[in-house]
């Protein structure tokens, strides 16, 4: 897929007559010599993004700003509708795009009450370029891509912004809806309890709100009402004699321009699950068979009969186990005659018993298994694990069996990200995986300055021996700063932690708030109040994402907010997201990570031989075995990140194998 990025004219991101009414982008296998100027470009960082010649763009934009300035509502209405006729015709001009910028930034002052600062300048002339602006939290990324999307709006083409949550789409769009009505455009959004015509009507308007799971899926619901009409030429000529074509019955207008925000997370971390539209499947007898594996399962012993690998989470039977399994089935037969069916069976009736936990990779609420995302603390809706997995872990929490679900349409995040005509996006942590966001999305990252120098500070990380000397240490830190009327945000991994850390507070007298997968309806409230001097709370990662911490009065004075981490994530995005949360637009702030030797990072990597002589460094040698405990946390964490990364490539292979034999075979998605 080869993507330029120019100033020159772009009218074929909309749809049309020259681009069809459902535009995307088709897949284009490179050969090896394009595949290695691209790897070059893109280890070089020589991405052709025309971000060098900013400041003289900048000047331009003033320019053009200093005469909107002076003149009244009447007059930048007419401008405006003047500017979107150019922008139509010509498309996006350098010369119109700046104008565009200038226009936008001031209706934005006026309307509400918000002024692009240079910066955001800066991040949304990436973004209409098709890059990734890399701007720091706080920084203002919701207010920064009103520029591209609202230059994109008037030129025509629909416009997508996407995000992590119902709420931030619902918040997003409320907030800068009156900025694109001032500039004529329309504004939709999509949430999950939207019905079909809902949907259609919120895609129809110029700049569409909505997450990423939401629009993927209707994305394939569309591709399934396609067929195997790819070509959609019998579509378009539907449309003209039949009154209930499947044109009508679309969601999307095709994938032209798409605006990501958190983009790291939806291109990175959420790209390890496969996108899967399915339907109940007919499994009258299924109930029965995981209720026997379950069984069968208890009745093995660890090392004996299986063995866990909870680095790549697997559970694998020994010979002996193997040899009892099979003595364990003769008095059952049937299906559990077949080697290989029943160990698969029983094996993923083992990793329910071990290898998922409750409370830390899943809530039961209401009677039904709600997995949380470990990168964000948050349920999941409407997502199951599978090959029985899930049903496994339904018969361990004596929940209500569900039929496990027959495929009907398959997508990754990657392959359809990739069908945008241009597609952009904005986070605060994506440097560490630049490399990968390029070769695979062709999205190159720009590193945005900040507007104001940071004031962050970062207080060296301190590493115990056991969990409760790390709890010790945290309550200890916590009470320390809330003697000062400093606030404190403290960041755990799991509910579990969350709620053992709010016990602990409880028997110190410590008033506090948590946040964690069962308050996050409440989410936006809780982390509202996280600044107010004295405020102790404590979170899941899902506080580190996408929601502002305002500064009570006084508290920039005394140091702003402190945050402490209790354990290291998996990428460190993810803690950079956390520290993020303070020292915003120039405040004061400050961080510090206590960990300890029991933390899962260390315990999945390391040996007990090794941690053992961690164990013993700490109580010799305060100084050194910090730094090499710290050393080794960094050595784990980059092998969880390779992992990763190893499964997403893995992920993305099997996904394309897959499409050649649909399309060999002559079947949809």
């Amino acid at each position: 897929m080869s993507r330029k990025y120019s100033s020159r004219s772009e009218p074929l991101l909309r749809p049309g007559i020259t681009s069809g009414h459902y535009p995307e982008r088709p897949p284009s296998p490179a050969g090896w010599l394009h595949s290695s100027i691209h790897s070059i470009k893109g280890a070089t960082g020589n991405i052709g993004l025309p971000n060098l010649r900013f400041k003289r763009t900048l000047k331009k934009i003033k320019h053009h700003g200093a005469g909107f300035e002076k003149l009244d509502r009447e007059a930048l209405a007419e401008i405006t509708k003047e500017l979107r006729i150019k922008l139509h015709q010509q498309g996006l001009t350098r010369e119109l795009t700046e104008k565009s910028f200038a226009l936008i930034r001031e209706i934005s002052g006026r309307t509400i009450s918000m002024r692009h600062f240079d910066t955001q300048l800066m991040g949304g002339w990436i973004m209409i370029h098709g890059g990734l602006a890399e701007m720091e939290t706080g920084e203002g990324k919701t207010l920064t891509a009103t520029l591209a999307a609202a230059t994109a709006g008037l030129a025509g083409i629909p416009v997508h912004i996407i995000t992590v949550n119902d709420y931030l789409v619902t918040r997003d769009a409320e907030l800068m809806g009156p900025l694109y009505k001032a500039l004529g455009l329309t504004t939709g959004t999509i949430t999950a309890e939207m019905d079909p015509e809902q949907r259609r009507a919120a895609y129809a308007c110029d700049i569409t709100y909505c997450t990423n799971k939401q629009l993927a899926f209707d994305y394939l619901r569309d591709r399934i009402l396609f067929g195997n009409d790819h070509g959609r030429l019998r579509i378009q000529l539907e449309k003209m004699h039949d009154n209930n074509s499947r044109m009508k019955r679309l969601f999307l207008r095709g994938l032209c321009f798409a605006i990501i925000d958190e983009a790291d997370s939806v291109l990175i971390d959420e790209a390890r699950t496969p996108l899967i539209i399915s339907r109940e499947g007919n499994n009258e007898a299924e109930d029965e068979i995981h209720r026997q594996a379950m069984n069968f399962a208890k009745q093995l012993k660890e090392t004996r009969d299986f063995s866990i690998d909870q680095l790549n989470r697997i559970v694998q039977l020994t010979e002996k186990g193997s040899k009892l399994l099979s003595i364990i089935i003769k008095s059952v037969g049937g299906i559990w005659n077949g080697k290989r069916r029943r160990e698969e069976l029983v094996c993923q009736a083992l990793s329910a018993r071990n290898l998922y936990i409750r409370d830390h990779h899943y809530l039961v609420q209401d009677g039904k298994i709600m997995i949380i995302d470990a990168n964000t603390g948050r349920t999941m809706k409407d997502r199951s694990w599978e090959h029985g997995l899930h049903q496994m872990i339904e018969i361990k929490e004596g929940c209500e069996f569900t039929a496990k679900r027959e495929h009907v349409a398959r997508l990754t995040y990657q392959r359809f990200f990739r069908r945008y005509l241009r597609l952009s996006g904005m986070t605060g942590t994506a440097s560490e995986v630049r490399k990968e966001l390029w070769s695979i999305y062709h999205l190159p990252v720009i590193k945005v300055p900040t507007n104001k120098p940071s004031q962050r500070k970062r207080i060296n990380d301190e590493v115990y021996c056991n969990k409760s000397e790390k709890w010790a240490a945290v309550l200890g830190h916590i009470r320390r700063t809330n003697q000062q009327e400093r606030p404190v945000l403290i960041g755990t991994r799991s509910v579990s932690d969350s709620e053992h850390l709010s016990e602990l507070l409880n028997k110190e007298g410590l008033d506090h708030q948590v946040l964690n997968a069962r308050q996050d309806s409440g989410e936006a409230e809780i982390v509202a109040k996280a600044g107010i001097k004295g405020c102790i709370t404590v979170a899941t990662n899902m506080a580190g994402r996408g929601t502002d911490i305002p500064l009570g009065k006084g508290v920039a004075d005394i140091g702003g907010l402190h945050i402490i981490s209790t354990e290291q994530n998996e990428a460190r995005r993810i803690d950079r997201q956390l520290y993020g949360r303070c020292g915003r637009q120039g405040d004061h702030g400050s961080h510090i990570s206590i960990l300890s030797l029991e933390d899962e990072l260390l315990q999945n990597h390391f040996k007990k031989t090794i941690l053992r002589l961690l164990n013993f460094l700490i109580t010799k040698n305060r100084l050194i075995s910090q730094r090499l405990c710290l050393f080794s946390m960094r050595f784990a964490q980059s092998s969880e990140e390779h992992r990763h990364l190893q499964m997403r490539r893995t992920l993305l292979r099997a996904d394309e194998q897959i499409a050649k034999l649909l399309a060999f075979s002559g079947k949809i998605e």
